[in-house]
């Protein structure tokens, strides 16, 4: 039907704004209150896997006031920015096998491979009877702190195994800041665990196995499958794009190519007032009418 309007998260640059303007201010706000009782810390990077791009994009908020270096996360199994693409995986919520149009890919520092067999692993452990009793009476976490991963999914688990691989990659110390977000919720996965206990435990999951799974996906984090970005490697990951968009959906080259100017993304954070403002105007006319 040609009155329909498809919004496409993958391209469509609000989703970058509102990232950029929203989710960088509130990370950045996070910060502020850790760094307001420890003036030492320093805001060393922020960690987001790709998906739409959009959530990357508060990346470019925290490099422009805090320098924080940012790392693109995807999975080992379907490796597109560090091999060009292939295969499949099971960390839902990112994407593969295409870059976005609205990622940044030309201020990306990073790129971070991340085993969907860690995230299903620790949605496992953080989520059944067997690996929380371990972690509290074995490994002394709080058992308040525990309570939170109930709101982190399989990206999220992702995104602090990709954080702590770079804390180590760079040697980072007590002061500083690896920041990442939790996408999406355990909640949403019930049905994944259930699948991934029934394929690799039998169905039935221990003490013994949450030890395992603590020492090799946790504790056994290693720096592996990360690259850090040379203009040649970001060129390369932008240059992915184009039969994507070019080809395929029709981007003009000219449009397409001019994002590799900083120029292009600071005029699109320049309109966020103007955003605003439509917001307001939509929102009046949306109130007016129910009231009506």
């Amino acid at each position: 039907d040609p009155r329909n309007v498809i919004v496409n998260q993958f391209s469509e640059f609000s989703n970058y704004l509102i990232h950029y303007h929203c989710t960088g201010r509130a990370l950045d706000r996070v910060f502020s209150e850790l760094a307001r009782s420890d003036p030492d810390l320093r805001l060393s990077a922020f960690v987001s896997a790709t998906g739409s791009a959009g959530t990357i994009g508060a990346g470019d908020y925290l490099k422009q006031r805090h320098g924080a270096k940012i790392a693109a996360v995807e999975a080992i199994e379907c490796p597109t920015m560090l091999e060009n693409g292939y295969g499949e995986h099971n960390i839902q919520g990112i994407g593969d096998k295409h870059i976005p149009l609205i990622h940044n890919v030309m201020n990306t520092d990073f790129v971070i491979g991340v085993s969907d067999r860690s995230s299903d692993s620790l949605n496992v452990l953080f989520n059944e009877s067997a690996g929380r009793d371990y972690l509290v009476h074995r490994r002394k976490i709080d058992p308040g702190l525990l309570q939170q991963f109930a709101h982190i999914g399989l990206s999220g688990y992702a995104n602090i195994v990709a954080a702590i691989k770079l804390a180590k990659h760079l040697e980072l110390g007590a002061d500083d800041v690896v920041a990442t977000i939790a996408t999406d919720s355990a909640s949403l996965y019930p049905s994944e665990r259930a699948s991934f206990l029934a394929r690799h435990y039998g169905g039935t999951f221990d003490g013994v196995n949450a030890g395992e799974v603590f020492g090799r996906d946790l504790d056994g984090i290693a720096d592996d499958h990360l690259i850090e970005l040379t203009y040649v490697d970001r060129r390369r990951v932008f240059n992915l794009g184009y039969y994507t968009w070019v080809e395929q959906q029709g981007v003009a080259l000219e449009d397409f190519d001019r994002r590799k100017d900083p120029s292009f993304w600071k005029g699109l954070q320049d309109t966020i007032p103007a955003w605003d403002e439509r917001i307001a105007e939509f929102n009046a006319e949306t109130g007016a009418q129910h009231a009506q």
